[in-house]
C-alpha cells in the first residue's frame, strides 16, 4: 500500500501590527430569574480569567478592563494565587483621589495593591450550591452583599485545596435578563433587574 502524500499549506509573511484574537464570551441570549444560576456564571474552565499583578499601575488596570470588556480583574501573585480583586468602581470611585490627597502624587502612581479588595475580605460561593441555585438567588445574593461581583469556588475531586471556578457579574446578569444597564453602578443595575421582576 502506497504511503499517502499530504500537500503543505502555503504560508505568508506575518503582517506588522496583527492583533491577538480574544476569546469571545458565550452566554445564553436571554434568561429568566428561574433559570439555572450556572447559565449566567463566567465559567473559568471555559473562559480565561483576566488577571493583574498588585504592583501594576491602576492606569494599566483600567486599560486592561477596557481591552477585555470586563469590570473586574483578579489580582494574582508570582505563584498565580489570588490575593484580591480590583473593580471598575475602585478605579472610578473615591479611593484614588483619597490616596492622592493623603500621599500626593498623581493617578498613574497608584498601584493596584493600594486600592484593591484583599483576599481576606472576600467571600466565595460554593460551586455545589451554585449548581442547585437559580438566577434569582444569585441576584438576591449580590443585592445582600452590595457588590457587583461574586466569586465561586470549587474543590476538585481528590484535592483539599479550593480553586476559583467562576464569577458572577451583576451587569452581565442584567444584560442576560434583557434589561437596559446604562451605568456600571450596582444601584442602577439592580434597579433595572427589579423593574424586570415587577413586569413579570
Amino acid at each position: 500500500m502506497a504511503e499517502k502524500q499530504y500537500t503543505p499549506i502555503k504560508a505568508a509573511k506575518l503582517q506588522k501590527g496583527i492583533a491577538l484574537h480574544r476569546i469571545e464570551k458565550v452566554y445564553s441570549e436571554t434568561v429568566s430569574l428561574d433559570d439555572p444560576a450556572a447559565v449566567v456564571m463566567t465559567d473559568l474552565k471555559k473562559i480565561s480569567a483576566v488577571t493583574i499583578r498588585p504592583e501594576i499601575s491602576i492606569e494599566i488596570a483600567s486599560q486592561r478592563m477596557k481591552q477585555r470588556g470586563v469590570r473586574m480583574l483578579l489580582v494574582t501573585d508570582d505563584n498565580e494565587d489570588i490575593v484580591g480583586i480590583i473593580t471598575s468602581t475602585d478605579l472610578q470611585g473615591p479611593k484614588p483621589m483619597k490616596l492622592i490627597q493623603q500621599r500626593g502624587g498623581v493617578y498613574k502612581d497608584i498601584q493596584v495593591r493600594d486600592i484593591m479588595t484583599d483576599h481576606d475580605q472576600l467571600e466565595v460561593l460554593c460551586m455545589d450550591d451554585v449548581e442547585k441555585a437559580v438566577v434569582g438567588q444569585i441576584v438576591a445574593t449580590l443585592q445582600q452583599s452590595g457588590r457587583q461581583h461574586a466569586l465561586v469556588a470549587d474543590r476538585p475531586p481528590g484535592s483539599q485545596v479550593q480553586s476559583l471556578r467562576g464569577i458572577f457579574s451583576a451587569a452581565q446578569i442584567a444584560r442576560q435578563l434583557d434589561t437596559d444597564v446604562s451605568a456600571p453602578k450596582i444601584a442602577q443595575t439592580f434597579a433595572d433587574i427589579e423593574r424586570l421582576i415587577t413586569k413579570s
